[in-house]
């Protein structure tokens, strides 16, 4: 049985990831540190969990050594004590934003500070595992995925590794959650209800991640708070370099996606959910993906739904760790989803 703990697991991101490793067939779950909720049951702050678990969170100073450790903690934290949390386990995977760009200019460019631990980018390999499970397979680290830039991956993969792409122009709506459980003015309920705000029109960090992970090509990003709770809905006005017929579309998506576990192909002729929608992937490690061409030009609208603290943070990075470890890669990940909900 491989001995996991998770440092930070006070979060909605932390709390999804102890959900996961509560159910895993081959993972105990050790020890899950908070700062602020040192001496509670875990079950007090996520009360899903309600007789799923006995354990109590501890302080960080108390973290003891295991197989693999999870960090979840607030973004530039973990790479203030990488070296501490690499001599406790064998393997890390962070969920934050501190190891997912391979070189400190990037990361100065785009947080607005220096790197503090620059030496460990090139350890880590970006934890989105349809574009890079091979060198997931046996990593030491894993980094964590931005979860709008998950959703915009997974949409324009399949085109961007076609070298079909001449420019795109993409807006994600996003639900309250990507916010943190600490919360703010922007996730206070009075003033997120019946909201479409406009957040990050540009300059949204996340767009490192999507020039790093899908190529050269000019790219422009803006994110849209919406009144959801979890989710992010990516709408990808795609210019081709050349019109493509639907066929040789479909050829792109279903040979880059027929093997992948957990990214499903959406586009029906009828019915309410004729393309990906987040209410349906809600709680799993699914991205749905589809398209829908512009007859007469050169514009295809490529469509992307996940759960933002699934596919986006707590899925991926299990799915990472069965990869790291040689496990099957869809294990504790089975969930389907619900309908109606």
């Amino acid at each position: 049985m491989i001995r996991a703990s998770i440092v930070g697991g006070s979060g909605y991101a932390g709390g999804e990831l102890l959900r996961l490793l509560l159910s895993h067939p081959g993972v105990e779950v050790e020890q899950v540190t908070s700062n602020a909720q040192a001496g509670r049951y875990v079950h007090g702050v996520h009360p899903n969990l309600r007789g799923r678990t006995a354990l109590r969170f501890v302080p960080p100073s108390e973290l003891g050594a295991c197989d693999v450790l999870f960090l979840a903690q607030p973004h530039g934290e973990a790479a203030k004590s990488i070296d501490r949390f690499a001599a406790l386990a064998e393997r890390v995977v962070d969920l934050a934003a501190d190891f997912r760009l391979r070189d400190a200019e990037t990361y100065e460019r785009w947080y607005g500070r220096p790197h503090p631990a620059p030496d460990w980018l090139p350890r880590f390999v970006y934890g989105l595992p349809e574009t890079n499970r091979e060198a997931l397979r046996g990593a030491r680290y894993a980094s964590g995925v931005g979860c709008n830039a998950t959703a915009v991956n997974l949409a324009l993969l399949p085109l961007a590794r076609g070298g079909a792409i001449e420019r795109a122009v993409v807006e994600v709506k996003v639900g309250s959650s990507e916010g943190g459980a600490r919360g703010g003015a922007s996730t206070h309920h009075p003033e997120r209800a019946g909201v479409v705000r406009s957040f990050a029109p540009t300059g949204h960090r996340h767009q490192a991640e999507m020039q790093q992970e899908l190529g050269d090509f000019e790219l422009f990003f803006s994110a849209t708070a919406v009144e959801l709770v979890r989710g992010v809905l990516c709408t990808a006005h795609v210019f081709l370099r050349e019109d493509m017929e639907e066929r040789d579309v479909w050829r792109l998506y279903r040979e880059h996606y027929g093997d992948e576990p957990f990214v499903r192909l959406v586009k029906e002729r009828q019915g309410l959910y004729r393309y990906p929608e987040p209410k349906l992937v809600a709680g799993t490690n699914y991205c749905d993906v589809g398209f829908a061409r512009d007859e007469g030009t050169n514009r295809l609208v490529a469509i992307s739904a996940i759960d933002n603290l699934m596919k986006g943070a707590a899925g991926s990075a299990v799915q990472a760790m069965n990869l790291m470890l040689g496990l099957d890669e869809t294990a504790g990940l089975d969930f389907p989803g619900l309908h109606p909900c």
